[in-house]
């Protein structure tokens, strides 16, 4: 397949906000390379897309080292280079901070932190080699103003400190031709959340709804396509970031 297409990896694609990125970016005509802990998600996932060869799904937990390798390895091998890496793949846990668990804590270090970590290596060393290249990580709009009610230490240092991380880098790769952005979506319409939780959890935002995925997509092309924005964080929140 010609590589003249752009290609955008994205983590935790089998779903969610993941999924509604894979569908934008496929009818904004790159090629797609998902990531998921499933391999039967990831077939459904592709199934829904159908979007045939311009979309890979790549298994595996990207909280390791070795599973990033390996999707970037294939994501260059099919279509010859990666143009954009979405960290979006996550874990968001509401609860207490003294209830967390240890097992918990591990994980969502694994997943917010080392899966950002990781594949944004991998994306350096590619993207800074070719000169050119977009890392965007969808953090969250609760780390940029915890609220009371909203309880979750875990999310907000993790997340807190990733929104730290993109400017540092953006920093670092600046010189390469590389830029790196952060999306940070406050509560948005996905199965995590039921219907009937809708009404309250919309009333957490200014503008008084949650966001839907498409919203979240938009701020991610805007920024997929920006050559002179980096080390930016870009809430996507319905004012929700702005206080109250």
């Amino acid at each position: 397949m010609s590589n003249a297409t752009n290609t955008v990896i994205i983590t935790g694609a089998s779903s969610g906000i993941g999924l509604g990125l894979a569908e934008a970016f496929l009818k904004a005509g790159y090629n797609v390379v998902g990531t998921g802990r499933s391999t039967e998600r990831l077939q459904a996932a592709a199934a829904r897309l159908n979007a045939g060869e311009r979309f890979l799904g790549v298994a595996g937990d990207v909280g390791k080292p070795e599973s990033a390798r390996q999707v970037f390895a294939q994501a260059i091998a099919k279509f010859g280079k990666v143009d954009v890496l979405v960290n979006n793949a996550g874990i968001f846990t509401a609860k207490p901070f003294v209830q967390f668990t240890p097992d918990e804590v591990e994980e969502q270090i694994s997943t917010n932190l080392k899966g950002v970590l990781y594949p944004s290596q991998e994306a350096a060393k590619h993207m800074s080699e070719r000169k050119r290249g977009k890392i965007i990580n969808i953090t969250a709009s609760l780390a940029l103003q915890p609220h009371g009610g909203v309880p979750a230490l875990l999310a907000v240092a993790l997340k807190g400190g990733i929104n730290q991380a993109t400017r540092a880098l953006a920093l670092e790769l600046a010189p390469h031709g590389v830029t790196v952005n952060a999306v940070a979506p406050g509560v948005v319409d996905t199965p995590m959340h039921a219907a009937e939780t809708h009404a309250a959890l919309g009333s957490l935002h200014p503008l008084g709804r949650i966001a839907n995925i498409a919203e979240i997509s938009d701020a991610v092309l805007y920024l997929a396509k920006a050559d002179f924005v980096s080390g930016t964080v870009l809430p996507v929140d319905g004012g929700f970031s702005a206080g109250r």
